[in-house]
């Protein structure tokens, strides 16, 4: 892979919620998956992080869009110029890139052909030369360390930000999985209505995320119970700024609902998954990927639920570029790529 090789190959988690660019072995773009546009000219204005500072926040002549929606493309043209801008950003770290580019792009288990194809054309219209695909639960898998090529069964949950994906894995190839929409956007809706609803208070996006990332728990009783988060906003029937202290008991409160979605989706899978193959998941447990797997207490809650130990995997937020990146490596070995 050098400076004048003839391909150039990038490993890209194209998620709802951050988009990574892998390069060289390296996580060289770690950005939130948004643009804000010039609402007349349709120019790029800011492209990820400077974009989610301006979302929320923007004046008539700029629009923020978040191009993916529960995981699948919902917006083609940002979603293609937010991708040339992204690996615009790998060009500037230094490297010269020829015209041909290698793409490996993570996608949902649940996409639809069309979906697949919307992903594949915004690649080629960024500049990819050669686009493969594989699916979020096996780059989800790979990136956990899991040996997905043996005769042995593992299950993997990737809790992202638009989608959900449950799978269980043997001999490097989907034994059976499902997707559901519940993930990290339906979490940070939950603490915004949760909030409007308890205190009357309005609160933004942003700030539910931050919340989220800051206190978001799945049981009342952690051992490690993090500070209270305070946060201001309008009181809805008066306008006037109220200031409230939000515990993490409170958000686990918040969030039952949509766990409780993924509960039963996790006991769907279970349900169907051959008996050789669940042997071996009850004694090898099951892997949490992706952002959501960073809520305080989700595998405690997960383990008591299903007598099964859920292992919270290294450095989740990135699991799934990282065996994104390794099927790179190897796409002549991995026939679970789709070409």
């Amino acid at each position: 892979m050098g400076l004048f090789s003839l391909t150039q190959e990038l490993a890209i988690d194209l998620g709802t919620a951050n988009t990574l660019i892998i390069y060289n072995g390296k996580v060289v773009v770690d950005e939130p998956s948004i643009i804000a546009l010039d609402i007349h000219t349709n120019k790029v204005m800011a492209i990820g992080k400077q974009a989610r500072l301006m979302h929320g926040k923007t004046h008539q002549n700029i629009k923020t869009i978040r191009p993916l929606k529960d995981g699948v493309i919902a917006d083609f043209n940002a979603a293609e110029q937010m991708l040339r801008g992204m690996i615009k950003m790998v060009k500037t770290n230094g490297h010269f890139f020829s015209p041909s580019l290698r793409m490996v792009i993570c996608i949902p288990s649940g996409s639809t052909n069309v979906e697949i194809r919307t992903v594949r054309e915004s690649a080629e219209h960024a500049g990819g030369r050669e686009v493969y695909m594989i699916f979020e639960p096996m780059a989800a898998a790979l990136g956990a360390g899991l040996d997905v090529q043996a005769p042995e069964g593992h299950m993997i949950i990737d809790i992202g930000g638009g989608t959900t994906e449950i799978a269980c894995i043997s001999l490097g190839g989907i034994v059976c999985s499902e997707s559901i929409d519940v993930a990290g956007d339906v979490f940070t809706d939950d603490i915004q209505k949760y909030v409007r609803q308890q205190y009357n208070v309005r609160i933004g996006e942003r700030t539910a995320e931050d919340i989220k990332i800051a206190i978001g728990a799945a049981v009342r009783d952690l051992d490690d119970a993090p500070e209270d988060y305070v946060v201001t906003g309008p009181n809805m029937l008066t306008a006037l700024p109220t200031t409230i202290n939000l515990s993490y008991s409170e958000i686990a409160y918040a969030l039952e609902k949509s766990l409780l979605k993924i509960d039963a989706a996790i006991m769907k899978v279970l349900e169907i998954i051959p008996p050789e193959l669940y042997t071996d998941i009850v004694k090898n447990g099951i892997y949490l990927a992706g952002g959501g797997a960073l809520i305080k207490g989700l595998a405690k809650r997960f383990t008591e639920k299903n007598n099964i130990p859920f292992i919270v995997a290294e450095d989740p937020l990135r699991a799934v570029v990282r065996g994104t990146g390794i099927a790179l490596k190897n796409i002549d070995k991995f026939s679970f790529l789709m070409k």
